[in-house]
């Protein structure tokens, strides 16, 4: 069994070497808008997989090259000392989630408020709401939303609301009539999502696609397709098309946000397994976590900041 995971490691790593240049030529490709030299672009770690410590976690994401990093907001006083700590020492900014498991809608509401509003005292960069479930009313819906709004500008925090397979934002439809109920709805986009949802590129949702990029404030780049949410590896040339409709999509909202004088933030958001598929029986995972994101994080970086 040990020969047999060496192997398929050894493999997989000789076989990414081959699809790097492809990737990285990517980012070198024009885009239809001018990026200004004092454009303001935040690229952010997420933790999510991570194995060790804050510590560990944060040292490492500096020395990878990120601004910043994106975690569950603590609630306990060690933890929230352990970050600041962590974060501080390496120069990093932070974003925080929160959201709630309860499938009760009082308790939920109750619990999610109460946890922006933990997360709002914190002062993070922004706050990323997994917000409500799919199954909860319209009316629930909005009225998560709309309160959560109300907090957030109480506290002068941007708030965001993620397109999340099992909450609200869950789809793309149910996304924009919310949207246009609600003016002051912002998102966080991770379209990864909705292409599992509607087991398509969204070619033929583009007038929702683009309401919900025009709302877009924070991105989670990771690159879904028509039957899952991550592909195994976005530099595998199987996956061209699929990076290429989501690099397509990030474009747009960047070129918003060009064109409004106002600074973006990304998450780079391949996760671990079993989010990234595995060898059946072995568990070993088709490629590496970090190394993706790594990757995925200079390429943006590369396509939207001017180099000086």
């Amino acid at each position: 069994m040990q020969n047999r995971r060496k192997f398929l490691a050894q493999t997989l790593t000789a076989s990414t070497g081959l699809f790097l240049d492809n990737f990285a030529a990517l980012a070198e490709t024009p885009l239809s808008f001018t990026i200004p030299a004092d454009f303001s672009l935040k690229m952010l770690a997420t933790s999510w997989g991570f194995p060790g410590t804050i510590d560990e976690f944060c040292a490492k994401a500096k020395k990878a090259g990120y601004d910043g990093i994106e975690v569950w907001a603590p609630t306990k006083s060690e933890d929230r000392y352990a970050l600041n700590k962590a974060t501080q020492a390496n120069g990093l900014e932070v974003g925080f989630l929160v959201g709630s498991s309860s499938t009760d809608f009082k308790e939920h509401f109750t619990q999610f408020i109460q946890a922006l509003k933990n997360a709002a005292a914190l002062k993070p960069l922004y706050i990323n709401c997994h917000s409500g479930k799919d199954y909860f009313t319209l009316e629930q819906a909005q009225n998560i939303i709309e309160l959560s709004i109300t907090a957030a500008k109480v506290a002068g925090i941007p708030l965001y609301h993620e397109t999340h397979r099992g909450r609200i934002c869950y789809s793309a439809p149910i996304t924009r009539t919310l949207l246009e109920r609600i003016p002051g709805m912002r998102l966080t986009l991770d379209i990864s999502h909705w292409c599992v949802v509607h087991e398509s590129l969204l070619a033929d949702q583009k007038d929702t696609v683009d309401l919900a990029l025009s709302r877009t404030d924070h991105i989670h780049a990771r690159v879904g397709h028509q039957e899952g949410p991550q592909v195994t590896d976005p530099r595998a040339p199987e996956w061209a098309d699929a990076l290429k409709a989501h690099l397509a999509w990030w474009d747009k909202v960047v070129e918003m946000k060009v064109a409004q004088n106002q600074p973006m933030t990304i998450l780079t958001e391949f996760g671990p397994p079993m989010y990234l598929p595995t060898v059946p029986y072995t568990r070993q995972p088709l490629a590496d976590q970090w190394a993706i994101n790594v990757h995925m994080m200079e390429l943006l970086r590369s396509r939207y900041l001017v180099k000086k």
